[in-house]
């Protein structure tokens, strides 16, 4: 039986690519500043894997995922010769990922399920985006577990088994809710239970992977109000 679900966030809980790209044309429009919003976007979360890969291999000391993302943001602007934002500007375009909006079903779907389970995230977020986050949206997580918490980022073992001993559960009464199955094959190859809850615009219209649940995903859901009703039938089961 399923007893505590943890959330990976971004892209599950959150739409970051709209969320990002309006806060740049936000920036735009304070600064005069411009530049392709997509493009640099896109470009932002795709230095995102690469960036924590030299964290997890050794190559780079341990920094939180704002220190990441700073840092691929300035290499990205070079790229597309964005110039003239000050370091004011940068660090507030850099926050933007702590001020992320939830996908349509999010705030509504996380409710019903906190009334059957506890809920919380399992994000390579930081602790301190990961609140931001959840006191501006209304997320209403019983725990907030981050890389930072376990000082190692998805798929290491550790931040999955680490959120397991944290709950003080079983690893299979234990189940990560993603839209990415990458992110849910390596939580099931560590003994976790797992949901694949479908987000076809997360990368934008021309999407093209994590449409469907992979192979031995335990349950599939259209959205977190789906997931609810699909759990209780699991449970029941």
């Amino acid at each position: 039986m399923i007893k505590a679900l943890i959330f990976d966030v971004f892209g599950t809980v959150v739409d970051w690519r709209s969320s990002v790209i309006k806060e740049c044309i936000s920036l735009e429009t304070e600064t005069g500043i411009s530049g392709d919003w997509e493009k640099l976007t896109d470009l932002w979360r795709q230095n995102y894997a690469p960036s924590m890969d030299k964290v997890r291999n050794g190559e780079k000391e341990w920094v939180n995922l704002d220190v990441l993302h700073r840092e691929s943001l300035i290499k990205i602007l070079k790229e597309l010769d964005i110039n003239g934002l000050s370091e004011e500007n940068i660090n507030y375009l850099n926050n933007a990922w702590h001020r992320l909006t939830p996908w349509n079903d999010t705030v509504e779907g996380l409710n019903l399920l906190k009334k059957k389970f506890s809920i919380s995230t399992l994000s390579n977020g930081g602790i301190d985006l990961l609140t931001n986050m959840a006191n501006k949206q209304n997320l209403a997580w019983d725990n907030i577990f981050s890389a930072e918490t376990f000082m190692h980022y998805k798929p290491d073992p550790e931040t999955y088994l680490g959120a397991v001993q944290r709950l003080n559960h079983n690893a299979d009464q234990v189940m990560l809710v993603a839209a990415h199955n990458q992110d849910l094959l390596a939580a099931k190859s560590y003994g976790l239970k797992t949901a694949f809850v479908l987000r076809s615009n997360e990368y934008g219209p021309s999407q093209d992977f994590d449409l469907e649940a992979g192979i031995g995903i335990d349950v599939e859901a259209s959205d977190f109000i789906d997931l609810y009703h699909k759990l209780n039938l699991y449970n029941n089961n």
